[in-house]
């Protein structure tokens, strides 16, 4: 694992730059003020043409209840994948996610029931890489709804690689998949060059819960 810098020098320019290394940043808790830089042996990542759509959650992107929006609520969004009991984006990490945001270098998917925000996703781009770094729910299903439309959106644009850090239970359900570290950082350096887009020109959210797969699984999964 690479050495902790001296935390004074950590800037949003340096965040870029571990990101383009294949280092994340984490913290033990809200108030923890040190930022320790983590590449995991094996990673996360979610493939963007393996995304898995159940048949509950295509009638939800279908229902009319929902709304999507992007970057219209970023601090919002990271505000709420941070409360938790436990959580590794502590106060210092989140200014930095705030200030790449600022830049354009960081963005949010919100979903949104009528006024109430219900789930939402945020990540740092580079190149043709989101690096996915967390996601909240408010309603049944609201961060599925959330990564489905993402998914749809990454592929409009370009993206090569959505990388999801870890392999969690609720991930895996939606088609991601953990790679070795050597896998990761070799797609990671193919991918840090070609040039996608979190905005394409002309882009609609509409037909995300049948573009995003081909197929829907039988089961039914709730967040």
């Amino acid at each position: 694992m690479p050495k902790d810098p001296p935390q004074d020098e950590i800037t949003p320019e340096i965040l870029l730059r571990a990101y383009a290394m294949g280092i994340f940043p984490m913290a033990e808790g809200r108030d923890d003020p040190t930022i320790h830089w983590v590449d995991p042996r094996h990673r996360g990542v979610l493939p963007l043409e393996g995304f898995h759509v159940s048949r509950s959650l295509a009638r939800q992107l279908r229902s009319g209840r929902f709304t999507v929006t992007t970057d219209k609520a970023f601090a919002d969004v990271v505000e709420a994948c941070a409360a938790r009991e436990e959580t590794w984006i502590s106060h210092r990490i989140q200014r930095l996610y705030l200030a790449l945001h600022a830049s354009g270098d960081a963005h949010s998917l919100e979903v949104w029931e009528g006024a109430q925000l219900v789930g939402g996703v945020y990540g740092v781009v580079i190149g043709a890489v989101f690096f996915g770094e967390s996601m909240f729910s408010r309603v049944t299903g609201g961060s599925k709804m959330a990564l489905a439309c993402l998914v749809h959106r990454l592929q409009a644009g370009g993206f090569r690689l959505f990388d999801t850090q870890f392999l969690t239970p609720h991930l895996a359900s939606l088609g991601a998949k953990e790679i070795a570290r050597s896998t990761y950082h070799r797609l990671l350096a193919e991918a840090l060059e070609p040039a996608a887009t979190f905005d394409p020109p002309g882009y609609s959210p509409s037909g995300a819960a049948g573009a995003v797969s081909g197929r829907t699984q039988d089961n039914t999964q709730t967040s």
